[in-house]
């Protein structure tokens, strides 16, 4: 298929442009670079255009022919989207349905969307599964939950094939380190603990230690970026025989803050300096998928099952690109 990467200059997008090339499908970018690198693009041509312009990208799509998009461009910050809301319900919905607009006057039907276990907000059990309601305690979840409500209301009028992934962690890098993640501000764990051990930062602060877990601190679900990309790539082949599809994304295991920490010790080989801090609002203690609709539906599997595996080949990236694709 010929398909059209929104947000491809970004962390999971890039990756994705990977995966779909290396299944041989034809690709574009479409990334306005607001948080996105025109380096992570590769060779794969980019097209700097924002999706809320509906004649330039209704333009590029069809004079390209694109069979379909996957859309990764929207704002991810969940503290962020406490203080701004405003960004995040234009850039993650308002330009989410011009996009969609763009789609239907060119004809395009399929469509994969990147989403987040943030839909759930705080569940009341691990591991989560696909049918948990849907409870958003951020702008930035709320956005998401609107969006794939806008995606199942143009799946009944106007027949769009559309899979809705929510992602747990999206973590590592592609191995060898020629892309990896690079985000302004940094947010993620396994990248701050990484500056830590590159020197970068004085120490990682623990958001709570008192937490109702074997060892105190928030346990999350870290997934590969390209077991998140590959993901994408099925459940885009897999929409000609049935849709919509819904899946989460995670490895089904959990990993507490203080195993991150350890784990990228012992791969970097470095002193990692740890301060304690008190709970942050709005965490849960765990967050855990439950893989088994997507194992058993698309047949997907994580090739990185293993935090250690995960930490390795986003250090492989972080520490011969200390500043990131700059």
């Amino acid at each position: 298929m010929k398909v059209a990467v929104c947000g491809g200059a970004g962390y999971i997008g890039s990756h994705t442009l990977v995966a779909l090339l290396e299944n041989g499908h034809e690709v574009i970018v479409i990334d306005n670079l607001s948080g996105g690198h025109a380096e992570a693009a590769g060779d794969v041509p980019l097209h700097v255009l924002d999706i809320a312009d509906v004649p330039a990208v209704s333009r590029t799509l069809t004079d390209w022919g694109a069979d379909a998009v996957m859309h990764f461009a929207a704002s991810i910050n969940v503290g962020e989207s406490v203080r701004e809301p405003a960004k995040y319900y234009h850039n993650n919905v308002v330009k989410t349905q011009n996009l969609l607009t763009a789609l239907k006057k060119c004809g395009i039907d399929r469509f994969v969307f990147s989403s987040t276990c943030a839909i759930y907000g705080m569940p009341m059990a691990t591991p989560i599964t696909e049918d948990f309601p849907h409870r958003p305690i951020s702008p930035y979840g709320r956005t998401k939950a609107m969006v794939e409500d806008m995606l199942a209301d143009y799946f009944a009028a106007y027949g769009l094939k559309y899979a809705s992934l929510r992602y747990f962690n999206a973590s590592g890098a592609l191995p060898g380190g020629s892309i990896g993640e690079d985000h302004d501000p940094e947010t993620h764990l396994i990248p701050l603990v990484i500056q830590v051990a590159l020197g970068q930062r004085e120490f990682i602060e623990i958001y709570g230690h008192d937490y109702p877990t074997p060892d105190g601190t928030c346990i999350r679900d870290y997934i590969h970026v390209q077991d998140l990309a590959l993901a994408h790539v099925m459940a885009l082949e897999a929409l000609d025989e049935r849709a919509p599809l819904i899946y989460n994304l995670g490895t089904g295991r959990g990993h507490s803050v203080r195993a991150v920490i350890e784990t990228v010790r012992e791969v970097s080989g470095r002193d990692i300096t740890v301060k304690s801090g008190e709970r942050r609002p709005g965490d849960p203690p765990a967050l855990v998928n439950d893989p088994q609709k997507v194992m058993t539906e698309l047949g997907w599997e994580p090739r990185y099952p293993d935090l250690k595996q995960i930490v390795e080949t986003a250090w492989q990236w972080h520490s011969k690109h200390p500043n990131g694709f700059s």
